[in-house]
């Protein structure tokens, strides 16, 4: 894991995460570029040209799901790696979709970050969970399944639903439940 070369480019709008992270990835001789916002990500790429990105998946008001396919023809060989504090299934599937080569939840490391960046075999989990999830964990499944149905549009998902806007809303602030 170690190539002075080549680049990461991290797209977080939390300065104090990309800058940890960034550090973190920099210690293994990577060259590291920051960008905070959509266009200063695309920018960015252009002139840095990095071999790896990794994409916070909500990007102040902005979907980082909705990045992928034009850094994909900014940089065509580039890896990008969403991470997000958001996770869930149908999320991950459309980030896998529109070009990503993987998803990480938050909190992650940076050692897990470069593995997952370069196609290392991460550890398999110790267990899988044979209970199935919660009834609040499901209902957080289908919310971010409908709300990627409709390209994040919270008034068209909240139709789909068959619930208020406002509903819909203050259920998308909170935490995603765990299992």
């Amino acid at each position: 894991m170690n190539n002075t070369a080549q680049g990461i480019l991290i797209i977080d709008d939390d300065p104090t995460f990309g800058s940890v992270l960034g550090r973190s990835l920099g210690r293994y001789g990577y060259r590291i570029s920051r960008a905070e916002t959509p266009e200063a990500a695309l920018q960015t790429a252009r002139v840095e040209n990095p071999e790896y990105v990794v994409l916070d998946l909500k990007l102040g008001e902005y979907s980082g799901l909705e990045l992928v396919e034009p850094l994909k023809e900014i940089l065509p060989q580039a890896r990008i790696l969403i991470l997000t504090g958001y996770a869930s299934i149908p999320t991950a599937v459309e980030a896998i979709k529109r070009g990503a080569y993987d998803y990480l939840p938050k909190p992650t490391d940076a050692n897990t970050v470069l593995q997952t960046l370069e196609g290392q075999e991460k550890e398999p989990a110790s267990e899988v969970p044979q209970e199935p999830m919660s009834l609040k964990r499901l209902e957080w499944e289908q919310i971010q399944r409908v709300l990627t149905e409709h390209d994040g549009n919270i008034s068209a998902a909240a139709r789909a639903l068959g619930i208020h806007r406002r509903t819909l809303q203050r259920k998308l602030g909170k935490r995603p439940v765990r299992r």
